[in-house]
């Protein structure tokens, strides 16, 4: 029933209780007593609005390997502390083995990401190597 319930809310994190409850056969007090336990538990973590990047002008999004010189403590989280604060970065994973990150960015153009390429992220001291991916067709998206 759980798994019912999360399933309907990641379609449409706006359902009602009620309507939620419609769908996956309970009646609304369960049903919400189901989702306050989720949110407890900490599976629910939070809602939000998923907006289309190109309706804010960033239609543009590239994929990003990148390698690290650093190799102490310091060195890695002023490099992630800067790169998290990048307006333009969406998406940023540090990895196990290579490469040291995986980051993805959102920009309106091939002009604004050479941009953000050159004039940010090329230019920290950390960087050794970056290698750009761009998306041919977006084939599968879970939000």
């Amino acid at each position: 029933m759980d798994r019912e319930i999360l399933f309907h809310l990641r379609e449409d994190g706006r359902l009602t209780n009620v309507e939620l409850a419609k769908r996956v056969g309970l009646t609304p007090p369960p049903c919400l007593r189901r989702v306050k336990r989720l949110e407890e538990a900490g599976v629910i973590t939070g809602y939000r609005a998923v907006v289309d990047p190109r309706a804010l002008g960033r239609a543009l999004e590239v994929l990003i390997d990148v390698e690290i010189y650093a190799q102490d403590r310091k060195s890695f989280e002023e490099f992630e502390d800067t790169v998290a604060s990048y307006e333009e970065v969406v998406e940023f994973r540090r990895m196990y083995g290579r490469p040291d990150y995986f980051i993805r960015v959102a920009v309106a153009d091939h002009a604004a990401y050479e941009a953000f390429l050159t004039g940010r992220l090329s230019c920290l001291p950390a960087v050794r190597r970056l290698e750009s991916h761009l998306t041919t067709k977006e084939l599968k998206t879970i939000e």
